[in-house]
């Protein structure tokens, strides 16, 4: 009998403002204890993985492996040796934003000896340019002790026209751009992001003659070799301390969003964002799935010939005969059910109450199965799979 697979989120499903939640221990103990592979795919971040998942193992008392942990950003060291279709990141110059301090920025250089699977070599962070150039954001006069003690030099000067009579002069270029965690400072990042955006091949201080020509793509906006822009999380709310859902990092990706279309005229803001629900990051968790179940069951076991059939998404990844259950309806579910696994395989969708869904009118985004909590979650993908479930109790 092939095992099943499950993938499931944190916040929601297995933690709730830190604190376990009903049945969640007892979900992961089971799966351990049954050979059952799963996976923990959350769009929470901020943190190294190896340090999110000894944190959880605590509070779970349960031991979990980091490479079990995805969070919104762990796809993102794919960009740093590149594919076929993505220059190479290592040793470019990145800016990197959001988070506590400058956390993202050591979570981003992290080797993938130290860290999981990172390695950037050139990070640079809005604290670094606002030390080095107050004036660049006038508002900031308030915080700029506070930035200065996280910040380090620039690798170059920004190009400032005030100062310098030379346009050819050495300056900071930054080649992509990376929103790994909620950003603190809204106001300085959405500057800093919008310079980047309208400028001259990522050159701070510059602003591209291509913007607003009426004969060129999107007018000409970001069409003259600015730097990428990637979002890990989409999320617009999450389920925190308070009773009602409180704004996410894509409360920051809409604010931009309308910042952007009313300078531009209502240009498009091209960026790409990582996360649930879009594709690519559950095309990562599908391959993470597959490695563990590797792992797991054993190279030469009959279990494991062939792709995964089907994964059981509830916010928290499982995966084996494989399913999905959810806390965000919105994210969970809606990435489960729109997935086409490139290996075929089957996502199933279960949505959890203990998330941002009370169980109020039905979730615009229809899930296979709506359950109490993650427990419930696993006796339903173990039942689907002709298992034999284990007691409510």
């Amino acid at each position: 009998m092939t095992s099943p697979l499950l993938s499931s989120p944190i916040d929601g499903v297995l933690l709730r403002s830190s604190q376990p939640l009903p049945g969640a221990q007892r979900a992961l103990q089971y799966l351990q204890s049954h050979r059952i592979p799963f996976l923990l795919l959350t769009n929470g971040g901020g943190k190294p993985e190896a340090d999110r998942v000894a944190e959880l193992s605590h509070r779970l008392g349960v031991p979990l492996d980091p490479s079990l942990f995805v969070q919104s950003h762990t796809p993102f060291a794919d960009l740093v040796h590149g594919s076929k279709h993505q220059t190479p990141l290592k040793d470019a110059c990145i800016l990197v934003t959001g988070g506590h301090g400058d956390r993202c920025r050591r979570i981003a250089e992290n080797p993938p000896a130290r860290s999981y699977r990172y390695g950037f070599t050139n990070v640079i962070t809005p604290a670094d340019i606002v030390t080095a150039h107050p004036r660049i954001w006038p508002f900031a006069t308030e915080f700029l002790a506070q930035y200065a003690a996280q910040a380090r030099p620039l690798p170059l000067p920004l190009l400032d026209t005030t100062t310098t009579t030379s346009p050819h002069a050495p300056s900071l270029t930054v080649d992509a751009i990376f929103v790994y965690n909620d950003p603190r400072d809204w106001a300085l990042d959405t500057q800093l992001l919008l310079d980047l955006l309208l400028s001259h091949r990522g050159r701070l201080g510059t602003v591209s003659a291509l913007n607003d020509t009426a004969a060129l793509p999107n007018r000409g906006y970001q069409q003259d070799g600015q730097p990428p822009l990637y979002f890990s999380n989409p999320d617009l709310l999450w389920a925190a301390a308070w009773p009602l859902p409180r704004l996410g990092q894509g409360a920051f990706q809409a604010a931009l969003q309308g910042v952007w279309s009313a300078v531009t005229g209502g240009a498009q803001l091209q960026r790409r964002t990582f996360g649930k629900p879009n594709a690519v990051t559950y095309a990562f968790a599908e391959r993470t799935l597959e490695a563990h179940r590797r792992v797991v069951l054993g190279e030469g076991e009959a279990q494991v010939e062939g792709p995964l059939r089907t994964v059981y998404m509830d916010g928290v990844l499982w995966g084996g005969a494989d399913s999905i259950a959810a806390d965000n309806p919105v994210s969970d579910i809606q990435g489960a059910n729109a997935f086409r696994s490139p290996q075929g395989t089957a996502w199933r969708s279960v949505l959890v109450r203990s998330g941002v869904y009370d169980g109020g009118k039905p979730p615009a985004v229809r899930p296979d199965v709506v359950v109490e909590g993650v427990w419930e979650a696993v006796r339903w993908g173990l039942e689907s799979e002709g298992w034999e479930a284990p007691g409510a109790g």
